[in-house]
């Protein structure tokens, strides 16, 4: 018994000198304050590397919005550097904050840039995926309404899924333009924009510079038409068939105004 007791007091003794130490861990891992990595490293912005000679393609996300309508496009788009003679698309995120954003579906999303005070390259084509508060709260977002204003000036294509078609609206984009949105929003689109000629019963309409779309699934559609009518109907079903899409432009109800 006499020779047990030591060996007991030692185990004590660097178990309970673990058990701090496991503490000290824990206390630093809780505080974010850890000793032997460097915060300046962890917190160093890091941005897409862009080749020259593409289009750039911006996705303005914020909290809320919708998987499909972000994703559906994007895979698109990014598909085509696996394309051989084409000028294919850098495409990257855009959004108000460093700090990620959460889908409508919980997604948790890192931004490329933040647009509201990052050096952004030159957007040739900006998506404007659907967002839960696209009807009501982002309509007063007076920062987010001025940028896309902004892209506007020099952008050669905007582009909107379902309701961020009232991102569009509200930054004064489609007062001369023929437009539609998700189908079962479009009541409520005609009622808070009177003055807009809004369509049904067609999945997507290009108008200009401009191509708004039902959204959801449909969202495909709308970019493949943007590919088709960038890089030909052979690129465009090259495109499909990679996402497994039966893809033929002439089957699908759209609209396009000639002007």
């Amino acid at each position: 018994m006499k020779n047990i007791l030591p060996i007991v007091m030692l185990i004590m003794y660097y178990g309970c000198n673990n058990l701090k130490e496991n503490t000290k861990l824990s206390d630093e891992i809780q505080n974010h304050t850890p000793t032997t990595f460097s915060t300046e490293v962890l917190n160093e912005k890091q941005f897409p590397e862009l080749e020259p000679n593409r289009y750039n393609v911006a996705f303005l996300i914020m909290d809320g919005v919708y998987n499909t309508e972000l994703t559906a496009p994007y895979d698109i788009f990014q598909h085509t550097i696996f394309r051989e003679n084409i000028k294919a698309m850098n495409v990257f995120t855009v959004a108000n904050t460093d700090a990620p954003i959460t889908t409508f579906e919980g997604m948790r999303l890192l931004p490329d840039f933040n647009y509201v005070k990052d050096s952004l390259p030159k957007i040739d084509i900006l998506v404007v995926p659907s967002a839960e508060h696209h009807l009501d709260t982002d309509l007063e977002d007076t920062t987010m309404l001025n940028f896309v204003r902004k892209v506007d000036k020099e952008a050669e294509f905007i582009t909107s899924h379902c309701d961020g078609a009232f991102v569009l609206a509200k930054a004064g984009l489609l007062d001369n333009v023929v437009s539609t949105t998700f189908p079962n929003d479009i009541d409520k689109m005609r009622k808070m924009f009177p003055d807009l000629d809004i369509r049904k019963d067609v999945l997507f309409i290009h108008d200009g510079k401009y191509i708004t779309s039902a959204g959801g699934a449909k969202s495909f559609e709308a970019a493949l038409y943007l590919s088709e009518h960038l890089y030909g109907k052979d690129i465009a079903k090259s495109l499909a068939k990679g996402l497994v899409i039966d893809w033929n432009l002439e089957k699908v109800p759209h609209l396009v105004i000639e002007k």
